[in-house]
């Protein structure tokens, strides 16, 4: 492999990892406060969602990551090295965006972005608890994916 090419091959590996491990940052955060807020009460809990405005903006790190995990794996896939591991790491951050857009969206919709908590609230938290834990483990199984592809790769 020449040198640019390598560079090339390197910066992609370098972002790609970078961007999955920021993704992971807000999701992880959900993940280990779920246990705690699924204790407050009705009142508590919506003001504990305030924290969460403007979190709005990771989307560009999860959009960034699939955009980069994308082209490392058409570079791997194309100078014949192995991709399979990126393409998980892909295929997580992916399934991230499918959870959000099937479950977290919509209780953000039903509670106008934890403004508001109608009837039956207790579920849409579940719902959306959930969401969020789904999306970190995904995340995290992302960022184990890169991590053993850099290290079989060196």
């Amino acid at each position: 492999m020449g040198v640019r090419r390598f560079a090339v091959t390197y910066a992609l590996r370098f972002t790609s990892l970078l961007f999955v491990v920021l993704a992971l940052v807000p999701a992880g955060a959900h993940l280990f406060s779920m246990l705690g807020k699924l204790r407050l009460s009705r009142a508590e809990y919506l003001a504990a969602q305030r924290a969460y405005d403007g979190w709005s903006l990771f989307g560009i790190v999860v959009f960034g990551a699939l955009i980069l995990l994308f082209a490392l794996a058409v570079r791997l896939y194309r100078s014949g090295e192995p991709y399979a591991l990126t393409v998980t790491a892909f295929l997580c951050v992916a399934g991230t965006q499918a959870v959000f857009w099937l479950f977290t969206f919509p209780a953000n919709r039903a509670t106008h972005n934890w403004t508001v908590l109608p009837e039956g609230w207790e579920a849409i938290r579940l719902q959306w608890e959930y969401s969020h834990a789904a999306s970190a483990i995904l995340n995290f199984i992302a960022l184990v994916a890169m991590l053993i592809s850099i290290i079989r790769t060196n």
